[in-house]
């Protein structure tokens, strides 16, 4: 079902969002590299509201836009680069994960670039599907990865433009590169591998006839 209007279940997945901002608002570890992160949640926040009173939204693919937001916020909050998740993971489940998976660097913001090609993918199809309508889901999909891969190497500019007016120190907390000089390439590659994730679920059921997203 598509909507172009907020309904109670859309209100609450907000309500979500905010308690979100709040908690990740109080004492974030680097208060100006959290507020430019959180330009960027406005931003998303301005282009979900516009899509959805406009070519409508299912309410799927909406849940998943703020979760990635979500996800954004809470990695904001400790500067992408110095979420616990590890001390969590071994608190909670008992488990050394990057023991486990030979990480040698926190990995929260190569999550983040995961998420963003797999909990984005319906909101660009649906974009794509309005805008292309006579185009065949292959096509489609197609499209959408390679979107995901351009506006992952206009994101990484955009931090590159940012971090050229900071000083090191800022620049290099408010990128995360944590020394990598391939973190770009590596942040790029894995929105894709994650948009080709979704984007093959979906192409499945739209082949079988289901209307995808």
């Amino acid at each position: 079902m598509i909507y172009h209007a907020l309904t109670k279940k859309h209100w609450l997945v907000l309500a979500i969002l905010a308690i979100a901002i709040i908690l990740a608002s109080i004492n974030p570890l680097e208060y100006p590299s959290y507020m430019l992160h959180q330009i960027g949640t406005l931003l998303m926040l301005i282009t979900l509201f516009f899509c959805l009173k406009k070519i409508g939204l299912t309410f799927s693919s909406f849940l998943l836009y703020i979760l990635f937001l979500v996800i954004h916020v809470i990695a904001a909050h400790y500067l992408y680069s110095y979420v616990p998740y590890n001390d969590w993971s071994i608190k909670y489940l008992h488990f050394d994960l990057n023991q486990a998976m030979g990480w040698t660097r926190n990995m929260f913001d190569r999550f983040v670039h995961l998420f963003y090609g797999l909990f984005l993918y319906p909101f660009f199809y649906r974009i794509f599907q309005v805008w292309l309508p006579s185009l065949k889901p292959k096509t489609l999909f197609l499209l959408v990865i390679q979107f995901v891969m351009a506006t992952s190497l206009f994101y990484e500019w955009i931090e590159w433009w940012i971090a050229i007016g900071l000083s090191p120190e800022e620049a290099e907390n408010y990128n995360g590169q944590q020394g990598d000089i391939w973190d770009a390439h590596k942040d790029m590659f894995l929105a894709t591998i994650g948009a080709i994730m979704t984007g093959l679920v979906s192409l499945k059921a739209a082949t079988k006839g289901n209307h995808p997203q």
